[in-house]
């Protein structure tokens, strides 16, 4: 699997000034190639709508995951779109039922304890990847879990035997520390969503965590 390194997690009550859909164009012109929709407040149809949108913009240049709604992408994988997978959290569908639905597509899992990152490793052969957080707390998500900042991802980082990629309120500077630990990226939402240049951000972020290589 390619590497993450920087990770847009575009999430629609986060793009402004600019769109959602004018936030990925940019993110992938200026080198994400890793994308996840993240649709909270949107209806299903909305959100159908949003990913095959935005699957014509990263399709050949970048991966798009749908965040939670498996629906969603199985709707918009039937539909032709280029969509890569699902990325889920605690709360939603079962890690094996999902898999059982998506078949070979990338599986991501949220986790932040030690108990869930354990829960992962046992389960290993059915996730793709794990997104390790919060790191510090942001407003992006009201109920993320406790920030266990740069050292617990590291710390994290050591216990899951799944790649990481690391979110939450994360920043340029940290893209040295992350790749220091092996993070297999860093996930951002408003350091490229709300940026007034996200084409400019995502190039920023981009050279950052290929530097700290």
């Amino acid at each position: 699997m390619r590497e993450h390194g920087v990770y847009l997690v575009a999430n629609t009550a986060s793009c402004t000034p600019h769109s959602t859909l004018e936030v990925i164009r940019a993110a992938v012109a200026g080198g994400v190639q890793w994308v996840q929709l993240r649709a909270k407040e949107e209806t299903a149809r909305e959100f159908h709508e949003l990913v095959l949108a935005a699957a014509r913009i990263t399709q050949g240049k970048a991966e798009l995951l749908v965040n939670d709604r498996v629906d969603v992408f199985l709707a918009a994988r039937a539909a032709g779109a280029a969509v890569t997978g699902v990325h889920i959290g605690q709360k939603d569908l079962p890690v094996d039922v999902v898999r059982g639905l998506i078949g070979g597509a990338i599986l991501g899992l949220s986790a932040s304890t030690d108990e869930q990152l354990h829960a992962a490793n046992t389960q290993s052969e059915l996730i793709d990847y794990l997104g390790v957080g919060a790191i510090r707390a942001t407003p992006t998500k009201k109920d993320h879990p406790t920030p266990i900042g740069l050292d617990g991802f590291a710390r994290a980082n050591k216990i899951s035997q799944l790649p990481c990629v690391a979110i939450g309120a994360l920043e340029v500077q940290d893209a040295p520390f992350l790749r220091s630990t092996g993070a297999a990226g860093m996930a951002v939402v408003r350091a490229i969503c709300a940026a007034t240049d996200p084409q400019a951000a995502s190039r920023e972020l981009v050279s950052a965590w290929e530097a700290a290589k």
